[in-house]
């Protein structure tokens, strides 16, 4: 057999649900902007900074004298331009500097 009774159970409150409602009202405000212009002259000194850059280049030649030791060289047989038994075609005498 059914048992026709109903039970109520605490009712569940849920959290408010907000609404809000705007009027509006409007009012005229009169507002005066009044305005200026002044002109301002400017002048203005450019400073134009220029450095100029110049480049060299130097060739440094040495030259060394060497004595060695023994008998000198057999002639006929040189060591290259300035030495040996005479000039060579396309080679001039040797400077004489003053050292």
């Amino acid at each position: 057999m059914f048992n026709n009774c109903t039970k109520v159970l605490p009712a569940v409150v849920h959290p408010t649900k907000c609404c809000v409602n705007h009027t509006q009202q409007n009012f005229i405000v009169p507002e005066i902007h009044p305005s200026h212009t002044t002109t301002v002259n400017h002048q203005n000194f450019v400073h134009q900074h220029y450095f100029p850059h110049t480049q060299s280049v130097v060739n440094e030649v040495t030259n060394q004298q060497v004595v060695m030791p023994g008998p000198g060289p057999v002639p006929g047989q040189g060591f290259g331009p300035g030495f040996g038994p005479g000039p060579r075609p396309g080679f001039g005498p040797r400077p004489n500097f003053p050292f």
